[in-house]
C-alpha cells in the first residue's frame, strides 16, 4: 500500500522478516506487497500487503507477476482499507483454491484475527490480543509472536 504510515510499514517488515526468518532453508517463501495474486475465477486480482506459498510460485503467465498459489494472505488493517480487506477483497480471495489462511493485523492495536478455510469451506476466526500470543500459519506450518510483529510498533491514542 502506498503512502502507509509508520506503524503501518514496521508491522509489514517485522512480519515479512518473521516469516522469512520462520521459511529459511524451508521450500516455502515469504512476499511483501507488490505481488499481485490472480483470482481466475472472478477475473481479478489483488495486492496483498505479504503472502506466501510453498513449492514453486504458480504464475498465471511468463510474465510472472500475476501468482496463483498463496496459501496464507496477510493484511495490515488500515482506516481506509479496513473495510475492503474484511469486505469485498476477502471475499474475492477466498475464490484462491489455494488459500488457507486469511490474516488481519491491526495498526492501532494489540489484535490480530486469524480465518482458517475449513473442511466444510467455512472461515472460522481466530483472535489474538496479548502481546504473549503466537500465532499459528499451518499453510506454511510456523508460528508468528505478536511481540515481533509489533516490535518498536507505538499505538498513539486517539
Amino acid at each position: 500500500m502506498t503512502g502507509a504510515g509508520l506503524n503501518h510499514n514496521t508491522i509489514v517488515l517485522n512480519i515479512g522478516r518473521e516469516l522469512s526468518a520462520e521459511l529459511k532453508k524451508r521450500p516455502c517463501r515469504a512476499v511483501a506487497s507488490g505481488m499481485k495474486v490472480s483470482i481466475q475465477s472472478a477475473n481479478a486480482g489483488t495486492y496483498p500487503g505479504l503472502l506466501a506459498f510453498c513449492g514453486a510460485p504458480d504464475f498465471q503467465d511468463e510474465r510472472q507477476d500475476l501468482l496463483l498459489n498463496p496459501c496464507p494472505i496477510i493484511e495490515v488493517l488500515s482506516k481506509s482499507t479496513e473495510a475492503y480487506d474484511r469486505g469485498d477483497k476477502f471475499a474475492m480471495d477466498r475464490l484462491i483454491p489455494s488459500l488457507r489462511e486469511y490474516l488481519l493485523v491491526s495498526q492501532y492495536r494489540v489484535q490480530a484475527e486469524r480465518y482458517t478455510r475449513g473442511a466444510d469451506g467455512r472461515w472460522p476466526l481466530s483472535e489474538f490480543n496479548r502481546s504473549e500470543d503466537r500465532i499459528p500459519l499451518a499453510s506454511v506450518d510456523c508460528e508468528l509472536a505478536l511481540d515481533e510483529v509489533y516490535d518498536k510498533v507505538e499505538f498513539v491514542q486517539d
